[in-house]
């Protein structure tokens, strides 16, 4: 026996790979939402030092001569974190801060060109740069467009001051794909994972016993498509019982049927002979009596001995061959009454050119317990005919009887309750089924009214 597969651990479950793929989705996301923050962290910091530049500036154009002395020079240079502060105004005129000359520039970057990818490259360099580069920055000034600010700056507290923001970024980022993933973790927990390892465990107590009733898959209230296939599943379950339970009894019947089978024929067989000398009493009631008699005897050792070989028989072992169809149900037609009430009764309606490939003898007597059954029903007429449809071979056997009864259609294949006479075993055409499905095809009663019955057969078209 295969042994029962254990549910996975706590690191190896759904739960567990769900979590785990939200945390990285969210950091994933919000790596792509750093990137242009960053450029714009940046873009925002150049520009506050062009602005306390311009503000520094300022000091210059309320004196006479716009000059202010050393060390209110360096104090305004200080506080703008520059090196040089320069303006060029609408008019020509140009001011500047910073008498000394400056180190040596490194880059320079012109604020009024702002691309989205060039703003985030800038970011992205000035974080992977390993050493202080000393920087130009050209920028139109805040308070006149007209006017263009230029600084001088030291890269280096701007990359620190990026960094401490990418810092910020990171820490809230962790913090949101946690809270994220945890309710995204226990929503899916309730939603799915739970509901997938009930399913789960059901099928594998079905699968250890399917006929152990005390377990049944509980009744789920959920519409959607979860809810569906539990419903599903339990339908599943229980009819799967119901026809385990079904073909336990017809084995203990079968294996009874077996043991009895030879008693059962001796007495019937010592019944037949006293009804035979029965027969030749010169009673007018016994005569009378006779052949009824000698009829339920004879219907209880032909019901004897289908039941013992339906119970004995195994699943069909086929012997393909390729024949022309019309052939086989003018045999089958010639092995059944040739007339009833002087009219033909067997109609075959079959192109000669129409093949399949199939065991013939099996075939044979699929078409026959059909043909049998419409006799017995009380039809006078059976047309057979043959068309083409989506790939397959349908095949129609058409009566003129008076229909099935309710109680017969509802257990049409069901082996020993669906006969339409009485005496009948039912057996007939839950055989011819058995057949048909062993040929990759199938039986159904497409109709069945006052005018007659109609079952249409189906064999799959090779070649």
């Amino acid at each position: 026996m295969t042994a029962r597969p254990h549910m996975p651990s706590l690191l190896r479950s759904l739960s567990a790979r769900l979590l785990a793929l939200t945390v990285l989705f969210v950091m994933v996301s919000e790596v792509l939402i750093f990137a242009p923050s960053a450029g714009r962290f940046r873009l925002s910091y150049l520009e506050e030092r062009s602005a306390a530049g311009y503000t520094a500036i300022l000091a210059l154009m309320a004196t006479p001569n716009n000059m202010v002395s050393d060390d209110l020079e360096r104090e305004l240079l200080n506080q703008a974190g520059a090196y040089v502060i320069a303006m060029s105004r609408p008019d020509g005129a140009k001011l500047m801060l910073g008498s000394k000359p400056p180190p040596p520039i490194d880059a320079s970057f012109d604020l009024r060109e702002r691309g989205f990818f060039m703003l985030i490259g800038d970011a992205f360099e000035t974080l992977f740069q390993g050493r202080n580069r000393v920087l130009r920055i050209v920028a139109p000034s805040p308070r006149h467009p007209q006017a263009i600010v230029e600084i001088v700056i030291d890269e280096a507290p701007m990359r620190m001051a990026l960094i401490d923001y990418s810092y910020r970024i990171l820490a809230l980022s962790i913090v949101i794909s946690l809270v994220t993933a945890a309710f995204v973790y226990l929503t899916l927990q309730w939603l799915l994972v739970r509901p997938m390892r009930r399913l789960t465990e059901s099928m594998m107590a079905f699968r250890e016993n399917p006929e152990d009733l005390s377990r049944p898959l509980p009744a789920s209230t959920r519409t959607d498509e979860l809810g569906v296939a539990q419903a599903e599943l339990a339908d599943m379950q229980a009819k799967l019982r119901a026809a385990l339970q079904q073909k336990t009894r017809l084995a203990a019947l079968g294996t009874a049927v077996t043991k009895i089978n030879h008693d059962l024929r001796n007495i019937l067989t010592t019944a037949q002979l006293v009804a035979d000398r029965l027969a030749g009493s010169d009673n007018p009631e016994v005569k009378k009596m006779t052949p009824t008699l000698l009829a339920a005897i004879d219907r209880a050792v032909d019901l004897c001995s289908k039941t013992l070989t339906f119970a004995r028989e195994g699943p069909p072992v086929l012997n393909r061959q390729r024949f022309p169809l019309r052939n086989l149900i003018d045999e089958v037609g010639a092995a059944l009454p040739a007339q009833m009430n002087g009219q033909q009764v067997w109609f075959t309606d079959i192109a000669g050119e129409i093949e399949v490939a199939a065991d013939r003898d099996q075939l044979f007597r699929v078409f026959s317990n059909v043909g049998q059954n419409a006799l017995q029903a009380g039809a006078t007429r059976v047309a057979v005919s043959a068309r083409r449809a989506d790939g397959n071979l349908v095949i129609e056997v058409a009566d003129n009887g008076p229909g099935l009864p309710p109680r017969a259609r509802d257990n049409l294949f069901q082996p020993f309750a669906a006969s339409a006479r009485p005496g009948g075993s039912g057996l007939g055409l839950a055989i011819a089924r058995d057949l048909m499905h062993a040929h990759g095809g199938d039986i159904r009663l497409a109709r069945s009214d006052a005018e007659g019955t109609v079952f249409e057969l189906t064999l799959p078209v090779e070649g």
